[in-house]
């Protein structure tokens, strides 16, 4: 059974708050056809959602086609990492610094 107000749902226009719900689910192809075309419909007649779909659009793009970071950077970054995390005996952060009297 269809409720009365499910017939009109297609037809029934949404607002920016109702778009920045669901924008990432529309962008990665997640919503139902319904929310699919309400959302398409707003994003034509929105300027300031429609740049902000295209912002998130390139940013997406920018992320599948990004290079890999090069090794020696990570390799750097992962020893300092550990350095924070096992620092070298006596210059632990937690001893007291020495009196200056």
């Amino acid at each position: 059974m269809r409720w009365p107000w499910h017939k009109n749902a297609e037809r029934r226009r949404m607002n920016c708050l109702q778009v920045q719900r669901v924008l990432q689910s529309y962008l990665d192809g997640e919503t139902d056809e319904t929310t699919v075309r309400r959302v398409a419909v707003h994003l034509e007649d929105c300027r300031r959602c429609g740049l902000e779909a295209a912002v998130y659009r390139e940013i997406k793009n920018a992320l599948t086609h990004r290079e890999a970071p090069d090794p020696g950077a990570v390799d750097r970054l992962t020893q300092y990492g550990r350095s924070l995390l096992n620092p070298p005996a006596g210059q632990d952060d937690d001893t007291p610094a020495p009196s200056s009297t």
